[in-house]
């Protein structure tokens, strides 16, 4: 009875701090506003613990500020900030790119990660591509790095990886939809398609170093899409909270 009750709590605090993360992101909750637990319990529908350890896991993220005299702040978010972020989730994620290669992985392991590769290609012959093809990449693209991950059999990096991820506007398809409004998306997304190739490639070969070198040539082709979108915000509606980053220039 007792372990249900755990297991439930941990439910609930997982929905609350995804449901809140959202409201942040998606520019519902906007930087400076302050979140009472209280308000934070009204939104979520989740009870006050859960509540309170979503708040502070939304603190660790970088998401949430605390206030000395009680509840939480949504931060403001900086080009340099974001762009840090992802440069660290692609030291991490070259980290696992090169285990894998290193350690060996079977011609079975990498079969889901190749069926990726070519569902991502057939979705990239669309010309023009559409607004609902972006946004199956992005699906795509998250399992496509998920699975990346799981092949490095290092659940210390498989953690950090996640925690990196899931800092403010790091995770790997963070800008596609924002991006699918500028005109050079299609060949954006071309690029990193090529790099998904030669890291399977990489692997494959077991050259642990050129595998590592791509997935981290491979973040700074996002932070070249944050800047990008950053400079062209003509479709704001894809991404409400890109109007909230305040770039090197603000």
């Amino acid at each position: 009875m007792a372990e249900r009750e755990v297991d439930r709590s941990v439910s609930q605090t997982v929905k609350a701090q995804l449901a809140l993360r959202d409201q942040i992101l998606s520019g519902t909750l906007r930087p400076g506003e302050r979140i009472s637990e209280l308000q934070a319990v009204e939104t979520t529908g989740a009870s006050r613990t859960p509540v309170r350890m979503a708040l502070v896991r939304l603190e660790e993220e970088g998401l949430l500020e605390a206030i000395p005299s009680g509840g939480f702040m949504v931060k403001a978010f900086s080009e340099r900030d974001i762009s840090d972020s992802i440069e660290l989730r692609g030291t991490l994620e070259g980290l696992a790119a090169r285990f894998a290669a290193e350690r060996g992985v079977s011609a079975r392991e990498l079969e889901p990660l190749k069926e990726c590769l070519a569902a991502i290609d057939e979705l990239l012959r669309q010309v023009p591509i559409s607004i609902e093809a972006f946004s199956s990449y992005v699906a795509l693209n998250a399992r496509f790095h998920a699975l990346l991950t799981e092949l490095s059999r290092s659940p210390p990096l498989i953690r950090q990886i996640d925690r990196a991820s899931a800092l403010p506007f790091a995770s790997p398809s963070a800008f596609v939809m924002a991006q699918s409004a500028l005109p050079e998306a299609q060949q954006i997304l071309i690029i990193g398609q090529e790099h998904h190739r030669v890291v399977i490639d990489a692997i494959e070969n077991r050259e642990g170093a050129r595998a590592e070198a791509v997935m981290r040539e491979h973040a700074r082709l996002a932070v070249r899409n944050l800047r990008l979108a950053l400079r062209n915000r003509t479709h704001l509606d894809l991404l409400p909270a890109l109007a909230r980053i305040m770039t090197a220039t603000d």
